[in-house]
């Protein structure tokens, strides 16, 4: 049971904290000013709707009741949170360009801790949920969450598309 809530709890963190990254792909670049982008309120933008679309494809897979609505808003609020925190951190990671090995390694450490602190903050959000659902809903997030979404698989950071996850080998994919 626990190892479900995790994997849940990360299979949800990944799916909204890393959407962010295939919205700047199709971002026109500034002329002006090469290396910036000229759309980063757009990329922002698309990530927020990228969480939110995630947020409402759950609501609905999970059959969300109105008297689970204060404990899923909580939930919600967390994914956002996240998302946006992730999204910052990113976006960093992008406009840093001249970093040294250490410094770029420095960064990624930010990233991956801060992902680890918000997988904990979901975990916690969702236990209360969770534990007030109903059998049958349980079965959803289960299947839902196992799953990673619409496309029926994982969307990793970088990529920008859904993958269908490979079997947990206790290795950490950034």
């Amino acid at each position: 049971m626990k190892k479900a809530l995790v994997m849940l709890a990360t299979a949800v963190a990944m799916s909204g904290a890393f959407a962010q990254t295939s919205a700047p792909a199709s971002a026109p670049m500034n002329a002006s000013a090469p290396g910036t982008s000229a759309s980063a309120p757009a990329a922002k933008a698309g990530h927020e709707r990228n969480v939110e679309d995630r947020i409402a494809y759950l609501h609905t897979q999970l059959k969300i009741t109105p008297a689970q609505e204060s404990q899923w808003n909580a939930f919600a609020d967390v994914m956002r949170n996240n998302g946006q925190t992730m999204g910052q951190l990113f976006q960093q990671r992008k406009a840093d360009t001249n970093l040294s090995a250490l410094d770029d390694m420095k960064q990624y450490a930010t990233i991956a801790q801060a992902h680890a602190d918000g997988v904990k903050k979901l975990v916690d959000a969702f236990d209360p949920l969770y534990n007030g659902f109903s059998p049958e809903q349980k079965k959803l997030a289960d299947v839902t969450f196992r799953q990673g979404g619409p496309e029926g698989g994982h969307r990793h950071h970088g990529k920008g598309g859904a993958k269908k996850a490979p079997e947990n080998d206790g290795t950490v994919k950034p």
